[in-house]
């Protein structure tokens, strides 16, 4: 058995940036890779879909060429150039990624199978053959999750598809159906829809996006129903019969619907990647689900055992993961007490227009006593999106009344994520609606759209 000080199992994006500074001042680690460098950021999430949405992207533009005085003629989604572009740009930070990780000193980097074999013991069955026995008195688990599969009657008789598998098609879909109204689902959908497919959403919850506000969900749904995506919310599905095309029997509205398509995707939720892991022997308890149970320090049940990243349950984003390797870092190296407890969790849907997320939506503000101000602002009101023809979208913002300070942001827009971002710095800093509204933004800049939004409240 090889002793360490540290062992991480997992390369999300907490597991790497911890190794690399555990490593880095002296600790013996040890970081334990099941497939594929990176994690699901940069392999199956974050890196290719964007990747491939900016190719859906510029067919979007090519079909409005004409608009801007610039027509693109006929043309065709060449998806196995997509697909090919998007392979490239993840192999080049796959491989980055993997050298560095390989050039550390102190870092023993290894490709295999971990399991809990006592407490604080791991046992890991390599790739390339044979075992290895480790123990630490610190072990990181981030091993992130994966695509919930749900039980429908038929579903294991088709080749369905993940938000893993649906990255290599190299052939369009004709008609694409999405179980799941999520994030992931709705980005592959309108990805798919530019590419030319048929695109059919179907949501289980009775409303669109029912964790935002109403309003905002329903200028989303607006925006992809004018892009051609049909969405039925409040859909159980029931059964998936084979026959090409195959048939998803739904019921809507209490109604049985038959739906025909030829590609399905499975976007109804993610599940942990805790069962292989053999966590009872370790005494690290779960919740239902199998996610990981930790403090507000990300300790788990087991003193000096840490889970990090989408396992833990939570906001499953990159930047959440990332924040948890800072949160172990601060604690254990720098002795600090850095709790993830009220921390704040931006988001963004990368539709396009995209929807940048921070704080409190009005319904949850009012169901927490505030007294708000709710200032609104139609994209057609921004300058910059008249001058560039992005008039889609909405942005608002929740305002403590007594205070001017912000408890919320949602900007659905072109550049919503970077103008969230903008006002996510304000409510750092403790900035009030009154100085952002009188700030001196740069014309014409998206973010300039602030004073005009909160020089709403103003006309009330």
């Amino acid at each position: 058995m090889t002793k360490y000080d540290a062992i991480i199992i997992g390369t999300g994006q907490a597991g790497v940036p911890l190794a690399i500074r555990l490593a880095g001042v002296g600790w013996k680690t040890a970081l334990i890779e099941r497939a594929l460098t990176g994690g699901t950021c940069i392999n199956y999430g974050c890196t290719p879909t964007k990747t491939m949405i900016a190719s859906a992207r510029v067919a979007y533009l090519a079909r409005r060429g004409k608009e801007f005085g610039v027509p693109a003629g006929d043309f065709n989604v060449d998806l196995k150039t997509v697909v090919s572009r998007k392979n490239a740009i993840v192999a080049q930070l796959h491989d980055s990624t993997q050298m560095q990780l390989e050039n550390t000193t102190n870092l023993d980097f290894m490709f295999g199978e971990a399991s809990f074999t006592a407490e604080k013991t791991v046992s890991v069955s390599l790739n390339d053959g044979g075992k290895q026995e480790l123990a630490a008195e610190y072990i990181f688990i981030n091993t992130g999750g994966r695509t919930a599969v749900p039980k429908i009657d038929g579903l294991g008789t088709v080749d369905y598809l993940t938000s893993t598998t649906i990255l290599d098609l190299e052939e369009i879909p004709k008609h694409l159906l999405i179980i799941g109204g999520s994030y992931i689902g709705l980005e592959f959908g309108q990805m798919f829809r530019r590419f030319g497919s048929e695109v059919t959403v179907l949501d289980s919850a009775p409303r669109f996006l029912a964790k935002e506000d109403e309003d905002v969900a329903n200028e989303l749904r607006k925006i992809l129903e004018e892009d051609g995506i049909t969405i039925y919310a409040g859909a159980t599905v029931e059964q998936i019969q084979k026959p090409s095309p195959m048939t998803v029997r739904a019921i809507i509205n209490k109604e049985v619907k038959p739906i025909q398509c030829s590609h399905i995707l499975i976007a109804a939720g993610r599940t942990p990647n805790t069962d292989r892991l053999n966590l009872p022997i370790a005494g690290i308890k779960t919740d239902v689900r199998g996610y990981i149970v930790v403090d507000d320090k990300l300790e788990t049940s087991v003193k000096g055992v840490y889970a990090l990243g989408d396992v833990k349950g939570g906001p499953a984003f990159t930047h959440i993961s990332y924040n948890d390797h800072l949160v172990i870092v601060k604690n254990l190296l720098e002795k600090g007490n850095i709790s993830i407890k009220d921390r704040p969790a931006p988001y963004c849907m990368f539709t396009d227009p995209e929807l940048g997320r921070i704080g409190l939506t009005e319904q949850q503000a009012r169901a927490q006593g505030y007294k708000i101000k709710v200032p609104t602002l139609p994209m057609t009101f921004v300058r910059r999106a008249t001058e560039t023809s992005e008039t889609r979208g909405v942005m608002k913002a929740v305002v403590d009344a007594n205070s001017g300070k912000i408890l919320g942001v949602a900007v659905l827009g072109m550049g919503g994520g970077e103008i969230m971002t903008v006002m996510q710095m304000a409510m750092a800093g403790g900035i009030t609606y009154m100085e952002l509204r009188d700030t001196i933004f740069a014309h014409p800049l998206w973010s300039e759209s602030i004073n005009n939004l909160f020089m709403t409240l103003d006309e009330n």
